[in-house]
C-alpha cells in the first residue's frame, strides 16, 4: 500500500513536472517568434536584409504579400523590396502591437496589428497606413523560421472615425 501511494504521488509530480515543461516550451517559442518579428521590424524601418536571411526559410515557391504585391522568394524580397526602401524612403516606422502567436506542433501563425508610417525621398509625400500582418513560421532543425507573410494596409483611420 505504502508502494501504490508512492507511485501515485510520483506519477502526478512526473505531471505536473511535464505540464510545466511544456509550458515553459511554449512560452520559450513564444519568445523566439517575437523575437524574429521584431528583427523583422528592425530590417523594414533600416533596410537591412540580414534579419530576412536569418529567420526566413528560403524555399522554392515561397511567396510574401505585401499590401497587394508579392515577391517569389527571399531574395526578390530583400532585394526589391527591403534594401531599395531604406533608398527611397527618407525614414520608416513601423509598429506591430496585439500580437498574437499560436502552435500547433512545428507550425505556427502570428497574427498582429500594423501601423505604418513613412515618407517618400524623392517627392516628400508622407503616408500613415494601418492593418494586419500574418507571419506562417515552420521549426525546422529545431530553429523557428518564416515561411511566409501576408500583409495588408490602408490609410490610417483613427477609431472615432471609422462608420460600418
Amino acid at each position: 500500500m505504502k508502494h501504490l501511494k508512492l507511485l501515485t504521488l510520483m506519477a502526478i509530480m512526473l505531471s505536473f513536472t511535464t505540464t510545466l515543461y511544456a509550458h515553459g516550451d511554449k512560452n520559450h517559442d513564444e519568445q523566439a517568434i517575437l523575437k524574429i518579428i521584431d528583427g523583422i521590424k528592425y530590417g523594414w524601418e533600416n533596410g537591412d536584409g540580414k534579419p530576412f536571411r536569418e529567420n526566413f526559410l528560403d524555399f522554392k515557391g515561397a511567396r510574401y504579400i505585401e499590401s497587394g504585391g508579392q515577391n517569389a522568394g527571399l531574395d526578390s524580397l530583400v532585394t526589391h523590396h527591403v534594401e531599395p526602401e531604406k533608398d527611397a524612403l527618407e525614414y520608416l516606422k513601423l509598429d506591430f502591437s496585439d500580437i498574437e502567436v499560436n502552435f500547433e506542433g512545428d507550425f505556427a501563425w502570428a497574427i498582429a496589428t500594423t501601423r505604418v508610417k513613412g515618407k517618400v525621398r524623392n517627392s516628400e509625400r508622407t503616408f500613415d497606413k494601418s492593418g494586419y500582418q500574418t507571419f506562417l513560421f515552420r521549426k525546422v532543425d529545431n530553429q523557428w523560421k518564416v515561411v511566409h507573410t501576408h500583409s495588408s494596409s490602408r490609410d490610417y483611420r483613427p477609431e472615432k472615425e471609422h462608420k460600418h
